[in-house]
């Protein structure tokens, strides 16, 4: 009596054709991860580098302020008699601004901005004395330097108020990607490359450049 051949077990193929495709779904799915990571962190550079390039505005800035100021007093010197203490307020105060330097990998330290901050807007009140003494020397505001200058300084100082605006908005933008999910997992796992961004502290009458006309 003949007997009919029984066709193979189709299980084995079966199983082997399910397990190819979790494994096609799990690469796939690691690719997609691996790619979103990529962009996060590309993201992530891109607005550490828009906040580094703020920030280096913000300091030429203060540096242009800097170095007017010589000029400006030398030239009030040679027109006028202050107070010594006068001079001596805005010397001080140059050059403890000069010793308070911070860079681009500082920025995440709130303490050295503010200290920072201090200094400069320690020297922005000393020559806000200075220019408010003027007032007293009509022929001094007469001169064509002097009034170079005080156009250079009132400039400056707008300057200066655009661009710590910009370096704000920088950090803020920075720091709101950063702190969203789930890029702030990128931005755990790699530390300090990414930390928070500290930003200038409002002081008072801050939200107007000073006023240095006469």
């Amino acid at each position: 009596m003949e007997t009919t051949p029984t066709s193979a077990p189709a299980k084995p193929v079966k199983s082997r054709s399910l397990g190819l495709g979790c494994l096609g779904i799990l690469v796939l799915g690691i690719v997609i991860a691996a790619l979103w990571g990529v962009g996060a962190y590309n993201g992530l550079v891109k607005l550490d580098q828009a906040t580094t390039s703020a920030w280096s505005q913000v300091e030429s800035d203060y540096q242009r302020r800097m170095d007017l100021i010589p000029n400006l007093v030398e030239t009030v010197k040679g027109a006028a008699e202050f107070e010594k203490d006068t001079f001596t307020a805005v010397a001080e105060a140059r050059s403890r601004v000069g010793q308070t330097k911070i860079d681009a990998s500082q920025l995440n330290n709130p303490e050295a901005l503010a200290k920072f901050q201090a200094a400069q807007d320690e020297l922005g009140g000393a020559l806000s004395r200075l220019l408010v003494a003027v007032e007293k020397y009509p022929e001094l505001k007469a001169t064509q330097n002097f009034r170079d200058l005080q156009s250079q300084i009132e400039g400056t100082e707008n300057r200066i108020k655009v661009s710590r605006n910009r370096f704000i908005e920088a950090a803020q933008a920075f720091n709101t990607k950063r702190m969203s999910f789930p890029t702030v997992l990128i931005a755990g796992f790699f530390g300090s490359r990414f930390a928070e961004k500290a930003y200038f502290k409002a002081s008072e009458g801050a939200e107007v450049a000073p006023k240095v006309q006469f």
